[in-house]
């Protein structure tokens, strides 16, 4: 049986402080939202990046000010970090200097040559990689007047070719948009072009319910087509938010096994009435996950717990699922787990039967 994986791109590898880009897992990165001079509150967002999920960190540095801060943090924080710079090599470089592990620029506007080849010198000798961004609101716009995934990729080739003629190919591109489709034919465009490493997802895809949405969109179809190396939801918001919903684009994708997975059916006429299958749902979840979620997430292991409002789509549709139980009438439900003969239940002892189902299911895994 094939998985996503087995139709991943391949690309050149990148090592950013031990994380692989490239050639490997797809990672999760996100962004911190305060001012670096605030170092207190940078490195406490960091930490809570890290706890959620997040295998690295990007800090803006809007000047060469900012560089004594990024000191701080650097020194404060065990984990990868890279360095949004613009316009100023100086940054650039002095990020570097500061043990920074990767630079994101633009080649095109950091300065002349000169200029450039003095940030790769500096990138090639402490073995920093440096990742091109190409946003659609940023390309050169008299070079390229239509916006679409071949002006979005000439750029971004434009940038890369700057660093190949410096002897310098430790390089991870991102090509962003707010459009969706254009999102996904510049990246699978690039994709078939050349063999960096891609950071993908969605620039300025806005808040909530439409961001998880179009972001998952986006994401979603270049994971499944095996493109996409390094991944960030870019959410207005607490960044912690993006952390979460990138692992459940991983986890849908077939890239990252889900602790706990909860299924539930949507319901329709042939559920009990007194059964509010969307509260026992939200019950079941908040019992196995504070129970088993943490260890599993540990081992490496998933499970899949169903939550269903009848016996036709108990037993029947979610046979896949772990443990699960299924709505009956009158208060009356259904318990079932593979290999196990299904057994009947009343609604009030639901929770605690299918919480010791899945205690039971875990330890036999363990053994």
């Amino acid at each position: 049986m094939y998985t996503v994986s087995d139709f991943r791109k391949t690309t050149r590898v990148v090592s950013v402080r031990g994380l692989t880009i490239g050639g490997g897992p797809v990672s999760i990165q996100s962004m911190t939202n305060v001012p670096i001079e605030d170092a207190a509150a940078t490195i406490n967002q960091i930490e809570r990046l890290r706890v959620a999920g997040a295998q690295l960190v990007r800090v803006a540095l809007r000047n060469e000010y900012s560089l004594e801060y990024l000191k701080i943090v650097r020194a404060a924080v065990d984990m990868p970090l890279s360095a949004d710079v613009h316009f100023n090599h100086r940054i650039a470089i002095g990020a570097i200097e500061a043990g920074i592990d990767k630079v994101r620029i633009n080649p095109g506007n950091i300065g002349d040559d000169a200029k450039v080849r003095e940030v790769v010198h500096a990138a090639k000798e402490r073995g920093v990689p440096i990742r091109i961004g190409v946003n659609g609101g940023s390309i050169d716009r008299v070079k390229y007047p239509v916006l679409d995934a071949e002006s979005l990729v000439a750029s971004a080739m434009d940038h890369v070719r700057i660093l190949e003629h410096n002897d310098f190919f430790d390089i991870v591109v991102s090509i962003k948009a707010s459009d969706v489709r254009l999102t996904v034919e510049a990246n699978r465009l690039f994709a078939a072009t050349a063999p960096y490493p891609l950071h993908v997802g969605l620039t300025e895809a806005g808040y909530g319910l439409s961001c998880v949405v179009y972001s998952s969109a986006a994401i979603g179809a270049l994971l499944l087509d095996g493109i996409g190396d390094t991944i960030r939801v870019s959410m207005t918001g607490d960044p912690v938010e993006e952390v979460v919903v990138a692992k459940k684009i991983l986890e849908a994708a077939g890239l990252r096994t889900a602790p706990v997975r909860i299924i539930a059916c949507p319901t329709c006429g042939r559920t009990d009435p007194s059964l509010d299958l969307l509260s026992l749902a939200q019950e079941v979840e908040r019992e196995i996950e504070g129970r088993f979620g943490k260890s599993l997430e540990l081992s490496g292991r998933g499970i899949v717990v169903a939550v269903m409002g009848c016996e036709v789509n108990g037993p029947g549709e979610a046979a896949h699922a772990d443990a699960g139980i299924a709505g009956g009438r009158g208060g009356a439900m259904l318990l079932f787990s593979r290999g196990k003969k299904p057994r009947r239940i009343t609604s009030g002892e639901a929770v605690r039967a299918l919480a010791d189902e899945v205690e039971r299911i875990v330890q036999e895994g363990s053994e």
